[in-house]
């Protein structure tokens, strides 16, 4: 059996693998760690992180969740700007103002929102 070769060259932002490289790469990435390290098989497990949705996948994870009459009656009581986003936007980004004014209302801490995206990423 052939044993998968893992890019063991790893970069870090604030202290967290953020990529692997099969050759060091200078100034970024010159700490090896080897294929079994915990960190190594953490980030390769975690896989890409979700920063957007397509306004369908937004609403249909959000009547999944059961929560679309909710969010259209907070969304009802904001500003014109909020709600024609709402109803025109071809995709929701995670970190928008308005998603973080919203998800604050419903009462989701950063651990739910994120898991919401990574759910409607995948519909």
């Amino acid at each position: 059996m052939r044993e998968e070769r893992i890019m063991p060259f790893v970069s870090r932002s604030n202290g967290a693998i953020d990529g692997l490289f099969e050759q060091p790469q200078q100034g970024s990435a010159e700490e090896f760690r080897p294929n079994n390290d915990p960190d190594v098989i953490a980030f390769l497990k975690a896989g890409p992180e979700v920063s957007s949705v397509s306004a369908r996948q937004f609403r249909l994870m959000l009547r999944r969740s059961r929560l679309l009459d909710q969010v259209k009656a907070w969304v009802a009581q904001q500003d014109g700007e909020t709600q024609d986003a709402f109803e025109y936007s071809g995709t929701f980004v995670k970190d928008s103002p308005m998603m973080a004014a919203g998800f604050k209302a419903m009462g989701f801490t950063p651990q739910q929102v994120t898991d919401f995206f990574v759910a409607a990423s995948k519909l």
